[in-house]
Parts: structure tokens; sequence; C-alpha cells
């Protein structure tokens, strides 16, 4: 049972409620019982509802007449949609904010990618979140408020496909040596060899997801 205390109660919900949804414990189209879930909570119904509406304004979730909110199917066409935005708008970002770094920004960033590296060799669900996080710190440095407010976005909806591709045997320890080398280049200052590796690592992972798709038959 989760425990919930209650400062900050919407926020301390919606960590948990990612966590269960990227990990794929809240099955996709099936109504949230929200009965259920404010009993073990321990709590009332009104800051389950925020939560609810903060993750269906992020994506994870969506409110359907009759139902009540239900998680988003995972699908082909959003899954190209959130990668070709993220190779337009992500590659430069990195690619920017390699060019004034601070020591603290390069340790931030060293440390992400560290905790994703561990949490990628023991199969952790916080992968994904960890993913993010990762991203995130090279693209923060770049003081552009807007870029890494849709930036965070769009990571936060790819959440749970960057979880599914890492799912193959020999993904994760591709991605590792992807990161590395991205970091690598960024942590240098070397933007045009940033931006060009964090373009093609995106590509990668949207030729893979494409391709199982394909395989399963639900492209568009």
């Amino acid at each position: 049972m989760a425990l919930i205390v209650k400062t900050a109660l919407a926020d301390q919900i919606i960590d948990v409620l990612r966590a269960r949804i990227v990990a794929g414990d809240l099955a996709a189209d099936a109504p949230i019982r929200q009965d259920a879930l404010a009993a073990e909570f321990g709590i009332s119904k009104i800051p389950l509802r925020e939560a609810l509406a903060r993750l269906e304004r992020d994506g994870l979730v969506v409110s359907e007449r009759n139902r009540g909110y239900v998680v988003r199917p995972l699908t082909a066409a959003e899954a190209y949609d959130v990668f070709d935005l993220r190779l337009k708008i992500e590659p430069d970002a990195v690619a920017a904010a390699a060019t004034c770094l601070g020591p603290a920004d390069v340790e931030a960033g060293r440390d992400a990618l560290a905790a994703l590296g561990a949490a990628a060799a023991a199969h952790d669900g916080r992968a994904g979140a960890l993913n993010r996080a990762f991203h995130m710190a090279l693209i923060r440095p770049g003081g552009r408020p807007v870029t890494q407010q849709m930036a965070e976005r769009l990571h936060t909806i790819s959440e749970r496909y960057v979880v599914r591709h890492l799912a193959p045997a020999g993904r994760a320890d591709r991605a590792l040596v992807e990161h590395a080398a991205l970091f690598e280049a960024w942590s240098r200052g070397d933007a045009a060899r940033a931006g060009t590796l964090s373009s093609a690592h995106i590509a990668a992972t949207l030729a893979d997801l494409r391709a199982e798709f394909e395989r399963a038959g639900t492209a568009p």
C-alpha cells in the first residue's frame, strides 16, 4: 500500500499514479477506480481528482463520459508525433545548453546519467523517469523556460514508450552507450556533436518503435 503524506498531497499522488501508469500497473483504457485509490491512500476524492486532472493535462489519462478517467492507451500515432516533436526541439536545445555549462550543470548531468545507468542495469521501473531526468539535465542549462516546459511535457508523454522501447534484450545496453557519448560531447561544450548525437539517439528510438508497431500491425 502506498503511503501518502498530507503535505503537497496532489503532487505526491501524481508521482505515485505516474509511476504506476509508466510501469503498466494501471491498465490502459480501463477505468481508474477512484474509490479504491482514495481508500488506499486514505484521502478524500478531492486531491485525487486534482491529481487526475493534472495527469490528463500531461497526456497520461483521459476523462470519458460515463467512464471517468482512464489511462490513455499507447498508440503508434502518438509515439510518432511525440518523437517527431522531440526531434524538432531537443537537439537544438541540447546544443544550445552545451555552450553555457558551469561545473554544477556538468555534475548534475553526470549524476543523472549514473542514476539512469544503474536503474537500466537493474531493470528498475524508474528507468523511464530517470531517462527523462537525464535528458532534461542536458536541456536545462540553456535557460530557455518555454523550451524546457515543452520538452518536459514531451518527455512525460514519451516515458511509457521509452520503457516499451527498452524492454527487448540489448536495447538498454545500446541506450547506455548512446547516452554516455551524448553526455561526453555535451559536457565538453561540443555543441555541434551534442546536437547530432541527440538527434541520432531520438531517431533510433523512433525507428525501433515504428518497427515494433509495424510488426504488431498497429502502425497507422
